[in-house]
């Protein structure tokens, strides 16, 4: 705790691996972690009952499932913290390809569990959604091609990471997995800026993106759906963003009271994508400020450590890492309050499901991982010509 009160502690030559990794890391970022998954465990025991019992399960088989999942994640965000980005790089893109492929086969061997929408391989005693592992390494493997770029004689990193982007964009649209291809697209957009992309060229993605947008709506029934569903001025009190907003309203400021909540016995994701409902009906606005002001807390001292990194693969990866951390948390709640489409996206480290705890364990692994403190020096001591 010595580095929330007094500041940056230097890193000693030698020292153990624990004790090094316990001086750099960020302390307020991995607390915060740990709050969000405890969180999630108290909605969990909330939100997860009714649908063990809809599915003739014991009451608390899914909180038992996501303790089992987090606690890897938790496993995992240590194990990836500990390495040095060379390391965290090289084990990305190997991540990367995996990911790649069984994006890529899913149409031929995936399922959709009767949701309309391809993204998992079913392994009997769980589900794997490749797209959860393929956003962290997708980063990495982005500012790695950006950063070579920078490089005198370097290869044409951004001209790669292009096209990357757009193949994963394409096939994520054809799953269709719309929310996911909509965050690859803004955290490749956010590196692109900061490695210094001209506004032009990002007015003309943006002006790409409202033309992709249109051609959905008009040859994707799903699609057109859920977007004609989120700018309809009334809305289905049967559907889940009815029961979402209505539970929301009923919460009010202090809530309904632990275990008086009615939204869970209705909405068929509510520990899922609609989690962020059971918390504002059950414990009111107190504790979605608190879960909004933990996502931020993490997101903002990221930016603010890397903003003294001086290394330009590092600073693009934390970058491209926190922002779609923030985002897709944004997004979660930002449906469950109708101000942005249905995108079945979950909210980190709070919402149930396996792949989505341990690509999200391991993202934030690496996240800090980037964010540590390290002895060769900040982007401020270059400019003040002190390099080591």
């Amino acid at each position: 705790m010595t580095e929330m009160v007094y500041g940056t502690v230097p890193v000693q030559d030698g020292e153990p691996v624990l004790p090094k990794w316990w001086r750099t890391v960020d302390k307020w970022s991995l607390s915060c972690v740990l709050m969000l998954f405890g969180i999630g465990i108290l909605l969990g025991l909330a939100a997860s009952p009714p649908l063990a019992e809809r599915n003739g399960l014991a009451p608390f088989h899914y909180v038992q499932r996501q303790a089992f999942f987090g606690g890897l994640a938790l496993i995992a965000l240590f194990l990836t913290s500990l390495m040095s980005p060379v390391v965290v790089r090289r084990l990305a893109v190997l991540g990367f390809l995996a990911a790649f492929v069984a994006l890529a086969l899913l149409p031929f061997f995936g399922t959709d569990f009767g949701k309309g929408a391809v993204r998992w391989y079913t392994l009997g005693f769980a589900s794997v959604q490749p797209s959860e592992f393929l956003k962290p390494t997708f980063v990495i493997v982005t500012a790695w091609l950006m950063a070579a770029a920078a490089q005198l004689g370097g290869p044409p990193g951004r001209m790669y990471s292009f096209v990357l982007m757009i193949m994963i964009v394409l096939m994520l649209a054809m799953q269709p997995d719309f929310g996911q291809a909509c965050l690859v697209l803004f955290g490749w957009g956010v590196m692109w800026f900061v490695g210094g992309a001209s506004m032009i060229l990002l007015v003309a993605l943006a002006g790409c993106v409202v033309l992709g947008g249109m051609l959905a709506y008009n040859n994707s029934e799903h699609f057109a759906r859920r977007i004609d569903g989120f700018l309809s001025p009334d809305v289905d009190p049967t559907t889940q963003l009815g029961y979402a907003t209505n539970a929301i309203r009923e919460g009010g400021f202090l809530g309904v009271g632990v275990g008086e909540g009615e939204v869970k016995w209705s909405l068929p994701d509510a520990h899922t994508d609609f989690i962020i409902a059971v918390a504002a009906e059950e414990y009111g606005l107190v504790l979605v400020l608190a879960i909004i002001a933990l996502y931020a807390t993490v997101v903002v001292r990221s930016f603010v450590r890397l903003i003294r990194e001086r290394d330009p693969f590092i600073r693009l990866a934390g970058t491209g890492l926190a922002a779609m951390f923030g985002v897709q948390a944004m997004i979660n709640m930002g449906v469950a309050v109708r101000l942005l489409p249905a995108k079945g996206m979950t909210l980190p480290f709070v919402s149930y499901g396996g792949s989505s705890l341990i690509a999200g364990g391991i993202a934030v692994g690496m996240l800090l991982a980037f964010t540590r403190t390290r002895p060769q020096g900040e982007i401020g001591e270059l400019l003040r010509g002190r390099v080591r």
